[in-house]
């Protein structure tokens, strides 16, 4: 299903231009009009998915495979040292536009970016809380 106003929609469905590195009936992967670094590019899923979770098990399944391709395909063409893979889910986490995407983001030595997030601290007591919360038979 595309949503009708979504912008991502229309990208990867091909209504608005794109810089396109790679289609197929699934996803389209575009570079990245604001990039982190050179080379960044977002894998686009053509079906609309807000986030992921509401992202199909297909979809989900066949993203990782793509992304691994294009990972090898960008570390062979780009001479990247390093890759990010980047996947935000909702405003809190940094989600700018409400379509699932995977962002690309080849890694040079030196590029200065600095992704990432400040290491807090965990007691056992708050580990054994979160583990015992997600391990209990209603959970998953």
């Amino acid at each position: 299903m595309k949503e009708k106003d979504c912008i991502f929609c229309k990208i990867a469905n091909g209504e608005i231009p794109s810089k396109t590195l790679y289609e197929d009936e699934m996803f389209r992967v575009i570079l990245d009009l604001n990039p982190a670094t050179r080379g960044h590019a977002l894998i686009l899923p053509k079906a609309h998915a807000a986030d992921l979770y509401g992202l199909p098990e297909e979809t989900a399944s066949k993203i990782l495979v793509l992304a691994k391709e294009l990972a090898v395909s960008m570390r062979d063409r780009l001479h990247c040292d390093g890759l990010n893979l980047v996947q935000n889910n909702g405003e809190a986490a940094g989600q700018t536009v409400p379509h699932f995407h995977l962002h690309m983001i080849p890694r040079y030595v030196g590029d200065g970016q600095t992704l990432g997030w400040a290491p807090g601290e965990a007691t056992q007591e708050d580990l054994e809380e979160v583990r015992a919360v997600m391990t209990r038979q209603d959970a998953l």
